[in-house]
């Protein structure tokens, strides 16, 4: 992929061996006499029994901060890499709102370590890079990159279709798709939410097709065996694969982002049309929003 001259993003956030905020919990009357008492038993200071149980503000005990964790070149230049893909996500959206007479609202990209507190909750690694509409932010921790390449999905656009997907869900937080779909699983069977959620899914890749096609239209970033990469990424990440992966069988009305087959279809669909109205995965499977 052409990005080395690309445009860097200001919408990125690096809290990558940033102290962890714990504020969030309030103190109670019941929890202080439960710390008392917990203290009481194990022998140990009560502020420091009510900081770990997560009641901590008033009565926190005060600390030095922890000491933020240098980056490594590697890391460095993954993190230089994410920025100019999210700036392109940023002139290409742009564009395709304005073309349709709206305006693109550009989400910032939260580069973190190990945990994450979101307006989504607390995250750790193991989540994968998610977007969270609360706060209108996607967050990305770089150790997700080695999960990417052992699951097989190699390549500098490989880790862009990753960005472009978590965009892909910002562009239906914006035009009001993901509201809809949270009403309707709302009120549906459990086995219905995962069918809603894997259109949702879907289509976030159908979208990431469509940013791929018109970046390369405008800027001619697509280099030979970039499309190659980026389907690849797309089936590595499809739930018969992973379920398999984990030594489970792969099975249909458990899947929540859909099968390697159906994120490359829909990909190489965006890829293929570059128009949004392509991406319409609920429509074809027979759902009105």
């Amino acid at each position: 992929m052409r990005w080395r001259k690309g445009r860097r993003s200001s919408n990125v956030e690096d809290r990558r061996g940033a102290p962890m905020a714990r504020g969030g919990m309030k103190v109670g009357g019941g929890m202080i006499i439960l710390a008392l008492v917990a203290s009481f038993l194990l022998g140990q200071n009560p502020i420091e029994v009510l900081n770990n149980m997560g009641g901590i503000g008033a009565l926190q005990s005060p600390s030095t901060p922890a000491t933020p964790r240098k980056s490594s070149p590697e890391d460095q230049a993954v993190a230089d890499f994410l920025s100019v893909v999210l700036a392109d996500t940023e002139d290409t959206w742009g564009n395709i709102f304005k073309q349709a007479g709206a305006r693109y609202r550009p989400p910032k990209l939260v580069l973190y370590s190990d945990m994450v507190r979101s307006a989504c909750g607390m995250n750790s690694a193991a989540s994968g890079p998610f977007y969270c509409p609360g706060d209108e932010k996607v967050y990305f921790e770089l150790g997700f990159l080695n999960e990417l390449q052992r699951f097989g999905a190699h390549g500098d656009f490989a880790v862009a279709y990753v960005i472009a997907h978590e965009i892909g869900h910002h562009v239906q937080n914006l035009i009001g798709t993901s509201n809809k779909v949270r009403a309707m699983q709302a009120r549906a069977s459990q086995r219905n939410v995962n069918a809603l959620s894997v259109l949702l899914e879907l289509q976030a890749d159908c979208y990431a097709g469509v940013w791929a096609r018109n970046a390369h239209k405008q800027r001619q970033i697509l280099e030979q065996g970039d499309i190659e990469e980026g389907l690849g990424a797309a089936a590595s990440v499809g739930d018969d694969r992973l379920m398999r992966a984990a030594g489970r069988r792969a099975h249909p009305d458990a899947f929540t982002h859909g099968s390697a087959k159906q994120r490359t279809k829909w990909f190489r669909t965006g890829l293929e049309s570059g128009d949004i109205k392509s991406c319409d995965t609920f429509g074809e499977a027979g759902v009105r929003l």
